[in-house]
């Protein structure tokens, strides 16, 4: 008896891995293997505003850790109260994208560190004014002397530092990730049915991996046009190609319920809005009232832990670094 009931748990578990692994969202995991003090370098750098021209503005004014890795805001502010020309995206699992940026000009997280620092619409430095205030700062000079073993501080190492730290912030143990590891309870039946909506319409063919986006790019209106008055072309601006006009990378579900408002333009402020949008302009399809209630109750089961930041001790500045200055 003993002997079947441990059988039986083993084709148990067995099944519920194999059906994990069918879904089109596979399940966040906690990053291994990272450098441990390039994580706090990159942490510190993340929060500190003297990367920027003004002294203001940091990578965490338009990805908030303490809300949701963005700022809710339809276009983010920048230098000089500079309104950005597209919707901040969320930072957390963005390791898991393809690129970075919503028209993927970004290779990976280390190239889209140095972007926002020379923007002029953004943090307003250049690569060398901003090395050249870090070393100007004893607490920095020290730290990535004993991350990088002593050489002068370079662009490379900032957004090095930068990229690792943002690797760790993942959002795991989702609702939804409990139950693909085979917790039933984890989702109501008008949950799952929200699931089971969202592949038969067709949402899984762009919303799918660990992130539920990221990893493609896709035409914006396949079926409908949408309407913006977003001067944004999407990949077209780095291709050229007029086939790309339009085209973004797919963005992450993970957390939706938090990352409004939504779309590159910001346009739409409710997930139950976004949902209808979405379904019309990418399918071709519309959503009974309860079908909608069914999707959204989904997405919102794709939240899971959002990091917990020990804000970081900045160090102080030398005697030759530049004084913030105010806004004109």
């Amino acid at each position: 008896m003993k002997k079947h009931l441990i059988s039986s748990f083993i084709l148990l578990l067995a099944f519920s891995c194999f059906a994990s692994a069918q879904e089109p969202i596979s399940p966040i995991t906690v990053p291994q293997g990272l450098n441990s003090g390039k994580v706090e370098l990159g942490k510190k750098l993340f929060f500190d505003p003297r990367l920027s021209k003004s002294g203001w503005i940091s990578c965490n004014s338009c990805h908030n850790l303490m809300l949701s890795g963005t700022d809710n805001l339809v276009s983010s502010i920048g230098h000089q109260w500079a309104q950005g020309p597209i919707n901040s995206p969320t930072v957390f699992n963005a390791v898991y994208s393809i690129a970075q940026f919503w028209d993927g000009r970004a290779r990976d997280l280390d190239e889209q560190a140095g972007g926002p620092i020379a923007n002029p619409g953004e943090m307003a430095s250049s690569h060398e004014l901003a090395v050249s205030v870090l070393q100007t700062i004893p607490g920095y000079i020290d730290e990535f002397a004993k991350v990088f073993g002593g050489e002068p501080i370079t662009i490379d190492m900032v957004t090095d530092s930068i990229a690792e730290f943002e690797r760790t912030l993942v959002t795991p143990n989702s609702r939804f990730d409990q139950w693909l590891a085979g917790d039933e309870d984890a989702m109501t039946e008008f949950e799952q049915d929200g699931y089971r909506l969202f592949k038969l319409t067709g949402c899984a063919g762009c919303h799918n991996g660990p992130a539920a986006g990221g990893q493609a790019y896709q035409k914006m209106g396949s079926f409908n046009r949408f309407e913006t008055n977003n001067p944004a072309i999407g990949r077209q601006a780095v291709t050229g190609l007029r086939s790309d006009r339009m085209r973004f990378k797919v963005p992450t579900l993970r957390n939706v319920e938090l990352t409004y408002p939504y779309f590159h333009d910001g346009s739409v402020k409710t997930l139950e809005e976004a949902v209808d949008t979405m379904a019309w302009v990418q399918l071709n399809r519309t959503f009974s009232r309860t079908g909608n209630e069914k999707v959204v109750a989904f997405l919102k089961t794709l939240s899971g832990d959002l990091p917990r930041i020990v804000l970081p001790i900045l160090p102080p500045s030398g005697p030759d670094t530049p004084a913030p200055q105010p806004f004109q």
